[in-house]
C-alpha cells in the first residue's frame, strides 16, 4: 500500500526546512488566510492566543485538503503572547526593533500548534507552549544584532532565529526546541509513523 502524499500548506521556509531535514517527503503548497481579521475576530470573541493559533492551523490545513484529494495536508501557526498582548510578525526593522525593546527583560510565551486535513477535515492536531524570557538588551547589542542579522527580523513572530544569533537574547528558554520554532516536530512524526508516511 503506497503511503498518502503530504502536502505543506505553508510558505515558512523554516517549517519547510525541519520537514527536510527530519526525512520527510512533501510539497509546498501555502494557503493564503487573511490571519488579522481570524485573530480580532477571535480575540473579540475571548480566545486565547493558543485557541487562535490551532484555529488558524486548522483553517490553513483543511482549506487546501479540500485541493489535494487523498492528501495528509499539514498546517502550522504560532502566536506570541506577552503578558496579554499578541505579537505579530515585525512589518520592517523600525517595528522589529520596537518590539524586541518591548519584550526585553520579560518572559513572553509562544504557542505553536499543528495540524493535518484530509478531505476537507481535520484528523489530528497537536499544540504546545514554551516560555522564553529575554535577557534586559543594551542599545549597543541591539545595534550590532540588527546589523548583523536583519534577515530574522521579518521571518518570525518574535523577531529572533532561536536557531542563529536568536539565541543570544535569552536568559532562559522553557519548551520544546521545534515548537518554538514553528512546528512541533516530534509529534507531528509520530502522526506520520502511524499513516505509513514514514517507517515505524
Amino acid at each position: 500500500m503506497n503511503a498518502p502524499p503530504v502536502v505543506l500548506a505553508s510558505a515558512s521556509a523554516g517549517r519547510a526546512a525541519i520537514l527536510t531535514n527530519a526525512g520527510v517527503a512533501f510539497t509546498v503548497d501555502a494557503t493564503h488566510v487573511d490571519e488579522d481579521a481570524v485573530k480580532q475576530a477571535m480575540r473579540g470573541d475571548g480566545a486565547s492566543a493558543a485557541d487562535v493559533a490551532q484555529a488558524l492551523a486548522e483553517l490553513k490545513a483543511v482549506r487546501k485538503s479540500l485541493q489535494h484529494p487523498g492528501a495528509l495536508v499539514i498546517g502550522a501557526d504560532q502566536m506570541l503572547d506577552c503578558d496579554g498582548e499578541w505579537f505579530d510578525k515585525p512589518a520592517g526593522a523600525s517595528s522589529a526593533r520596537t518590539q524586541l525593546e518591548a519584550l526585553s527583560g520579560r518572559t513572553h510565551t509562544l504557542h505553536s500548534a499543528v495540524c493535518v486535513a484530509r478531505e476537507g477535515a481535520m484528523i489530528w492536531h497537536y499544540r504546545d507552549r514554551a516560555d522564553l524570557t529575554m535577557r534586559v538588551l543594551s542599545e549597543d547589542f541591539l545595534s550590532r544584532y540588527f546589523a548583523e542579522d536583519e534577515a530574522a527580523l521579518t521571518g518570525s513572530v518574535g523577531g529572533y532565529r532561536l536557531e542563529g544569533k536568536g539565541a543570544q537574547l535569552f536568559n532562559e528558554i522553557r519548551g520544546d526546541y521545534f515548537s518554538i520554532l514553528g512546528l512541533p516536530l516530534l509529534p507531528l512524526l509520530a502522526f506520520l509513523r502511524e499513516h505509513g508516511v514514514l517507517v515505524a
